[in-house]
C-alpha cells in the first residue's frame, strides 16, 4: 500500500524550494503526493522561524493539522524547515502532537522520516545544516510559466536583528554549471520567467575557487534558448558592482528590477544593525542604478522601530523614502528575536509605536506608488498572462515591474480573443488603482 503525503510549505520562496525538492523525493520514494495536507496519511509543515509572526504562524497551521490527528484523519504529522531548526527543544516539548521533527539538515532524509513516524516512531532528527541539499529533482509548485531558482544558501551577513545565520549556516554558492544545467531544464519544461534567489544573490560565487560571479551566471543564463524574463530578488547595497549593472542594462532578457533591501537609512541605526551605508551613501548608489539601468524599478525593504530609532530617525528615513520614490517598498516593524545581537540592545521601542511607525511609511508609500502607476498610463507594456478574474470579469497578469505575490497585477480586458495563461502580450495602460494597473489588450 501506497501512503500518501502533503505539505504545507510557510515563509520564503527559499523554503518554497526547499519543499519542492523535498516532495519530489518523496515521490522517489513511492509516496503518493497530495495537494492538501489535510487529506493525507502524513502532513508536513515546511515551518518559517524568522520572526515572529512567521512563528505563530507556523504553530497555527501544525495546530490545526494536530486537530485532525486526533480526529483520525491524518496518520502522521511531521514538522520540518526553520522554526523547527531553530527552536528544536521548544517545538519537541510545546507541540507533542508532531510525531516527528526535523531540521533542515535532514531534508533529504525526509522519506524515511515519514516513514518511520508512520510506523509509529518519533523520529527526531538534526544533522549540520550544510547537509541541507542544494539541488536536485523538484516538484514545482508555481504555475507552469514561471519558477523560483535558488543559487546559494546560507548568510554571513550577520546583520544584528537577523536570525538567519544561526538557522541556516554560512552563504555556500552552487556551482554555476549546475545552475546553468537546472535553468536550462526548467526553460526545456515550460518556464518562461526565472526568478534568482538567495539570502543575497549579489555574493554569489564569493566562496567559489573557479572565479564564478554573479555576472558571468547571468550572462550565461540569458544564453539559455526559452527564458523570456530572468528577475533578481534580494540583492544587498554593498554588494551592487558595476558589472552587474552593466551586465543588467545590456542583457534583455534580465528584467529591469531588483529587489534591494535597504532596511533603513540613518548612518546611526544602520551602524546599530551592523548594516554598512548612510543617506547620502545610498543616495548616491540609487542614483547610479538608475543611471546605468534606465528605467529599472526598484523594490526595498524597510524596517522602523529597531532600538534606539529616534522620532528623527524615523523622520530621516520617511524624507528618505519620498526623495526616492521607490517604485516598490514594503515595511516591517523589528520583531525581537532570541539569539539576535539586537535582541537585548537598549532602547527596545513599544510594539505600539513600532507599528504605528510602519503605517505611517506605508501610507506614505500608498501615495508614491499610485503617482507612479498613474505616470505609466499611456505606456503600453508588455504583460505575462497569468489567469481570468470572473468576479471583475478581465483577465489580470505582470509586467516586468511585478514580481509574483509581492508586487501588483496588471488587469486588462481583450476584445476578441482570449489570451492564454503564460503568454506574454502587450497591454496598453488606461488607469491606476489602488496601486493596481488596468489597461486593454493591444493587437
Amino acid at each position: 500500500m501506497a501512503y500518501s503525503v502533503g505539505m504545507i510549505s510557510l515563509g520564503c520562496e527559499k523554503n518554497r524550494v526547499d519543499a519542492e525538492m523535498m516532495m519530489a523525493r518523496l515521490r522517489e520514494a513511492g509516496f503518493v503526493l497530495k495537494d492538501d495536507a489535510a487529506g493525507a496519511d502524513a502532513a508536513i509543515v515546511n515551518t518559517c522561524g524568522f520572526i515572529e509572526s512567521a512563528k505563530a504562524e507556523s504553530i497555527e497551521e501544525i495546530l490545526e493539522l494536530a486537530k485532525l490527528k486526533k480526529e483520525g484523519k491524518i496518520r502522521a504529522l511531521i514538522v520540518t524547515g526553520c522554526m523547527a531548526e531553530r527552536y528544536r527543544e521548544e517545538v519537541r516539548r510545546e507541540l507533542p502532537e508532531a510525531d516527528a521533527v526535523c531540521g533542515i539538515g535532514a531534508d533529504g532524509d525526509i522519506a524515511e522520516i515519514v516513514r518511520r513516524a508512520l510506523e509509529g516512531e518519533h523520529p527526531e532528527v538534526f544533522p549540520e545544516k550544510e547537509k541541507l541539499p542544494l539541488e536536485g529533482k523538484r516538484v514545482r509548485s508555481t504555475p507552469p510559466y514561471y519558477t523560483y531558482l535558488k543559487i546559494a544558501e546560507g548568510c554571513d551577513n550577520r546583520c544584528a536583528y537577523c536570525a538567519i545565520p544561526m538557522i541556516r549556516g554560512p552563504y555556500r554558492s552552487r556551482e554555476l554549471e549546475h545552475v546553468v544545467k537546472e535553468a536550462a531544464e526548467l526553460a526545456a519544461s515550460g518556464v518562461k520567467e526565472l526568478i534568482l534567489i538567495a539570502q543575497d544573490v549579489t555574493r554569489y560565487g564569493k566562496d567559489l575557487h573557479d572565479g564564478s560571479r554573479l555576472p558571468e551566471l547571468l550572462r550565461r543564463l540569458c544564453r539559455i534558448d526559452g527564458l523570456r524574463w530572468i528577475r533578481l530578488l534580494y540583492c544587498y547595497p554593498d554588494a551592487i558592482t558595476d558589472e552587474l549593472l552593466d551586465v543588467m542594462a545590456s542583457e534583455k532578457k534580465i528584467v529591469k528590477y531588483m529587489d534591494l533591501p535597504l532596511q533603513h537609512c540613518s548612518h546611526e541605526v544602520l551602524r546599530a544593525m551592523h548594516r554598512a551605508g548612510s543617506r547620502g551613501e545610498l543616495t548616491e548608489l540609487i542614483a547610479k542604478i538608475r543611471a546605468r539601468v534606465p528605467g529599472i524599478v526598484l523594490r526595498t525593504t524597510m524596517m522602523v522601530g529597531f532600538p534606539g530609532e529616534t522620532a528623527d530617525d524615523f523622520n530621516e528615513l520617511c524624507e528618505f523614502a519620498k526623495e526616492i520614490k521607490f517604485e516598490r517598498l514594503g515595511c516591517f516593524a523589528f520583531s525581537r528575536e532570541e539569539g539576535t545581537a539586537a535582541y537585548d540592545m537598549e532602547g527596545q521601542i513599544p510594539q505600539e509605536e513600532k507599528e504605528r511607525r510602519r503605517d505611517i511609511l506605508m501610507e506614505q508609500q500608498q501615495t508614491i506608488m499610485q503617482r507612479w502607476g498613474e505616470s505609466r498610463v499611456g505606456q503600453t507594456v508588455e504583460v505575462l498572462v497569468e489567469g481570468y478574474d470572473r468576479y471583475a470579469g478581465c483577465w489580470f497578469g505582470r509586467s516586468a515591474a511585478d514580481a509574483p505575490e509581492v508586487d501588483g497585477r496588471v488587469f486588462f480586458t481583450a476584445q476578441g480573443g482570449k489570451p492564454r495563461a503564460g503568454e506574454f502580450r502587450k497591454v496598453l495602460l488606461t488607469e491606476c488603482l489602488d496601486c493596481d494597473m488596468l489597461g486593454e489588450l493591444v493587437g
